[in-house]
């Protein structure tokens, strides 16, 4: 005879009822309605309606080399607010006073946000929207990396590596997005996914990485479909080898050569050269780019 709570537990999973995802219908009134078409008189206002960015972002991680020229690029594309979520934004204040400077009338931000925090994370996105007024846009570079053979990786390195990047990120996501429903008017949510996330990383063991990233292509991808409702498209963008303080030092000279000999370019990337696929993302170009990765590696994964 099975245990009374084995019997319980059974009728509790043949009673259940299982949600369903709802799609938009993509009509005028939906959220997801399809845009007006013109052709402008004026090249240049042609051009620049294309890439328009609109509203505000929170860029979590966005203190590092990779979220600082984004946010640039982001400004420059006519980003209304921006707010920098990081751990340690006071690390890069010289560079985040020169964007300041360079763009007066932008109300940019930082606040020290511990991303698998869940309630500190709520707090900032609720403070974010004191301060900018809205969210609109978010973007998540925030990520840890761990090179060590699988065999000898300590536990609590693996829980730690997928705290920070995959659950890091989600967290972020459901607190943007709750918002952004809230407002009605959509939005775009892109994460910083990797090649990682696609092939096994030579010639150094980063398992918890690569799975913590593959990882951030099915996240999108369920977000993408769940979402798009809102009007909120879940895009990821998966860079190869950047040419950042996280890959120099002596250490690993060995390595970036290996890297950039298996790679068509025959070098590494440059961080300005992933901007422009964020400003892509979350501008109007990208109004149809919905459960989308693009790659930005040079050609790399071809091989």
């Amino acid at each position: 005879m099975a245990p009374s709570n084995e019997v319980t537990d059974r009728e509790a999973l043949t009673s259940r009822v299982v949600p369903s995802m709802v799609f938009s219908d993509g009509g005028a009134s939906s959220m997801t309605p399809a845009p007006t078409a013109s052709i402008e008189s004026d090249p240049a206002v042609g051009a620049q309606k294309r890439f328009t960015v609109r509203g505000n972002a929170v860029v979590t991680g966005g203190a590092g080399t990779l979220g600082l020229r984004s946010c640039d690029a982001l400004l420059e594309h006519g980003l209304e607010g921006l707010m920098i979520f990081d751990v340690n934004p006071a690390n890069s204040e010289k560079e985040i006073a020169q964007m300041q400077a360079k763009f007066p009338n932008v109300k940019i931000s930082t606040q020290k946000v511990d991303v698998t925090d869940e309630e500190a994370v709520k707090v900032a996105m609720e403070e974010t929207v004191k301060v900018l007024g809205s969210i609109d846009i978010l973007v998540c570079f925030v990520g840890v990396v761990g090179c060590v053979e699988s065999l000898e990786m300590p536990i609590a390195q693996w829980r730690r590596i997928l705290d920070i990047n995959t659950t890091g990120s989600f967290i972020c996501a459901q607190a943007a997005a709750r918002q952004m429903v809230k407002q009605g008017n959509g939005g775009a949510i892109t994460f910083v996914a990797s090649i990682s996330a696609h092939r096994v990383n030579y010639p150094q063991p980063q398992i918890a990485y690569n799975v913590s990233k593959s990882a951030l292509l099915m996240l999108k991808s369920c977000l993408a479909a769940e979402w798009a409702r809102y009007g909120i498209r879940t895009n990821t963008v998966s860079p190869g080898y950047m040419d950042t303080i996280l890959n120099e030092g002596d250490g690993i000279a060995e390595h970036r050569r290996i890297w950039a000999e298996r790679n068509p370019t025959g070098r590494m990337g440059s961080p300005s050269e992933l901007t422009g696929t964020i400003v892509l993302l979350s501008s109007s170009a990208g109004s149809y780019i919905n459960g989308s990765d693009i790659v930005v590696d040079g050609g790399g994964i071809v091989l």
